[in-house]
């Protein structure tokens, strides 16, 4: 009896423009100027970006806005997460516990670890033209720099996948 293997190639390559985005403001104000210099309607979404690292529970905000004129999807969301652990030692006293708080930082993209948010743009027929959305962005006061990322150079693109 003959065998027949099926080899399932995981190459779903999803076609995608990345705008890395350099800006200390919160995520709520980011998808405010967004939408504010770029005529974009960037709204948080429900359910955030989880991930489980180190024992903790990260989650990145998400804001999405979908073009139904011109079949585009915006996605902003932040590449940093700063958690707080905290370690408690008892020394076997009363009252002399030793207690100590630890900030651990987590990336969404850890190969662009100075990255503080992404803006990921997606269209069903072409891919977009992201030279006139980035000088729009650049021209936003608390904005530092943007600039495209190219696909090659991202290594997790599985993180970036939001449905």
């Amino acid at each position: 009896m003959a065998n027949h293997k099926l080899i399932l190639e995981d190459n779903f390559q999803e076609e995608f423009s990345l705008i890395a985005i350099h800006c200390s403001e919160e995520p709520y104000k980011m998808a405010y100027m967004l939408n504010k210099h770029m005529s974009l309607h960037l709204s948080r979404k429900k359910l955030d970006v989880d991930f489980s690292s180190q024992g903790l529970d990260i989650s990145f905000p998400l804001f999405e806005y979908e073009d139904e004129l011109s079949y585009i999807i915006y996605n902003l969301v932040s590449n940093k997460n700063k958690s707080l652990t905290a370690k408690f030692q008892s020394s076997g006293g009363l009252f002399s516990d030793v207690s100590s708080e630890k900030t651990i930082t987590t990336f969404l993209l850890k190969e662009f670890k100075n990255v503080d948010y992404f803006l990921k743009i997606q269209s069903d027929y072409e891919k977009v033209s992201t030279r006139k959305l980035i000088s729009t962005i650049n021209e936003i006061e608390q904005v530092i720099s943007a600039y495209t990322i190219e696909s090659e150079k991202i290594k997790s693109k599985n993180n970036l996948i939001f449905n």
